[in-house]
């Protein structure tokens, strides 16, 4: 059976070595039809500690490695570190230029 994976974003990084996820998904009620939002919290293991809150990460199951963590994050796909620099560059530029 293939390993399950999920992108997800982070939603706490505190501990040493492992980042708390949150990944949502929307569905259809099989009766009502609404379209409703669930949302679940997964703790993965972290090795480099290089996750920021608010990064989008992928996530792959992985054997467990403590009483709550079975996951491992194996990519960091957009870095929201990054995008505050860059749009605090951009603003003092503008500034500058008043």
């Amino acid at each position: 059976m293939p390993k399950k994976s999920y992108i997800g974003e982070v939603l706490r990084n505190t501990m040493d070595k492992t980042v708390v996820v949150v990944i949502s998904r929307l569905y259809q009620h099989p009766f009502y039809k609404k379209t409703l939002k669930r949302t679940i919290k997964l703790k993965a293991h972290d090795e480099k500690n290089l996750c920021n809150v608010g990064d989008k990460v992928k996530i792959l199951e992985s054997r467990p490695l403590s009483k709550t963590k079975r996951w491992t994050v194996v990519q960091l796909l957009t870095d929201k570190t990054e995008k505050s620099e860059k749009q605090k560059q951009g603003a003092g530029n503008d500034s500058g230029s008043n």
